[in-house]
């Protein structure tokens, strides 16, 4: 088996230890040579300045690409554009350009009067400016917001319509999942890589409320399986093994690269890496 390219997820710091925590992710996976970091968005842009920072930080230390996540969610069409040339200032020359999650107190995503109605019109005008690699959101259980799963791809394909260069998909439980989604995509005439997104499940409560928040499908099998394995103990072994046989299955598939949703918590993430044949590569560089 060929070891796939890998790329981690990771969340800005809101406080000192939470920095702490992500400097050691980055010191555990940046070994891993990955073809970047991403860092994500608050909701609402809660954390647009935290975002900004932690991509600088990152990108500076490890020598690495940085892809910093920008959303369309409270803030003007100005001021979201301001936001993206200080990425570019600072080095980040990848962003993955995204909708963004509705605000605090709202159940669904209220454009800002001054802003883009849609990550399509954000998308395009990152195109324009011609800095940027673009990375875009894919949803292989669709988006919970689309009609249907044929609106669903429809809407990725005018994404990379506007000038998106790759997508990475939320999350999923089983291989077939994505390989279905990617056959459908195909059909759909879109020819632009997407990655699957990986998430090592480190607290399956946790994981399992997300799952249902984004719209991914969850099996029975799955569900009863961590239920067994937290009564005996064993949930951290389990998720090693079904991360590691997802990963493994889609890679046999042809897949050649993979995302991974770290959540700052970077040893599950490493192990599964490590399974797959990927192995350190470099190390991340001294804060000058």
């Amino acid at each position: 088996m060929t070891s796939p390219a890998v790329s981690f997820e990771v969340f800005p710091p809101k406080t000192v230890d939470a920095a702490f925590k992500l400097w050691d992710t980055a010191q555990a996976l940046a070994p891993l040579a990955p073809r970047f970091f991403s860092v994500t968005y608050g909701a609402g842009g809660s954390t647009r300045d935290l975002t900004h920072d932690a991509a600088h930080v990152l990108r500076r230390t490890s020598k690495l690409p940085v892809s910093a996540h920008l959303t369309c969610v409270g803030a003007s069409i100005k001021e979201t554009m301001e936001v993206a040339e200080k990425f570019a200032e600072a080095g980040v020359t990848d962003i993955v350009a995204l909708r963004g999650d509705p605000e605090a107190g709202s159940d669904r995503f209220v454009p800002h009067p001054e802003g883009f109605a849609h990550s399509v019109e954000l998308i395009e005008a990152l195109a324009l400016l011609d800095k940027f690699t673009i990375r875009v959101g894919a949803y292989p259980d669709s988006h919970p917001d689309a009609a249907s799963q044929h609106a669903n791809i429809q809407y990725l394909k005018r994404k990379f319509d506007a000038g998106a260069d790759e997508a990475i998909t939320q999350f999923f439980f089983e291989p077939e999942s994505f390989l279905r989604f990617r056959d459908q995509c195909a059909a759909a005439g879109i020819n632009k890589p997407i990655v699957p997104g990986i998430l090592p499940v480190t607290n399956w409560t946790s994981a399992r409320k997300f799952a249902e928040r984004c719209g991914t499908k969850i099996p029975a099998w799955v569900d009863e399986a961590y239920r067994a394995a937290e009564r005996d103990g064993r949930a951290e072994l389990l998720s090693t093994a079904l991360c590691t046989e997802l990963c493994s299955e889609l890679v046999d598939e042809g897949v050649d690269a993979l995302h991974f949703y770290t959540l700052n918590r970077p040893a599950l993430t490493r192990d599964v890496c490590r399974a797959l044949g990927v192995t350190p590569q470099t190390t991340i560089a001294n804060v000058a």
